[in-house]
């Protein structure tokens, strides 16, 4: 990764409550810093994705990758079993391909050490401009549709624990990962 560190924005500031903008320029040269920034913080915080309020910034952008191997989120062989490369996603727009969701723990480097688990729509159409401005369209399925929800949702000032269902509690990382090892 060629691109700075940023420091996370943690819960509680403004900037994670407020609806993004549009990226107008998506190959201006301050934004496609930013993409390099956002993927050297992915990669240095060894997680799934960030989106840019995350890192301070007020804009529709998140980064993201769908890796094998990870004991939260298994991948079979119909929700993309070989995972998913890097993805830039610029001013994203998603639509439920049914009404079908599924609950499953979610952590957020915005909320560091918790985790909480959230019902997400299992299949999705998302439809967004890449790194190069040029339009993608794409179907995802289980934990890749669940990265692209919690990644939006931050783009729309939406945290994970606003979409956990009353009754519902966060819970220490370590313990449910513990607990996930146990179950398996």
């Amino acid at each position: 990764m060629t691109g700075k560190v940023l420091k996370v924005v943690m819960r509680g500031d403004p900037l994670l409550q407020k609806k993004s903008v549009d990226v107008q320029d998506p190959l201006a040269p301050d934004i496609q810093t930013l993409i390099r920034d956002m993927e050297a913080t992915i990669a240095h915080l060894k997680c799934s994705g960030l989106a840019a309020p995350q890192v301070g910034v007020a804009l529709r952008l998140a980064v993201f990758r769908v890796m094998t191997g990870n004991p939260l989120y298994p991948l079979t062989p119909d929700d993309d079993p070989k995972g998913v490369d890097w993805t830039v996603m610029i001013n994203p727009k998603i639509t439920p391909l049914s009404e079908e969701k599924r609950v499953g723990w979610e952590p957020c480097q915005s909320i560091p050490g918790m985790m909480g688990q959230v019902a997400r729509y299992h299949a999705i159409q998302y439809t967004f401009l890449n790194r190069e401005g040029r339009e993608e369209t794409r179907v995802a399925k289980g934990f890749h549709a669940r990265v692209v929800q919690h990644e939006t949702d931050h783009l729309d000032g939406i945290l994970f624990p606003d979409r956990m269902e009353e009754g519902c509690e966060l819970r220490p990382k370590e313990e449910v990962l513990a607990s996930l090892r146990v179950a398996s």
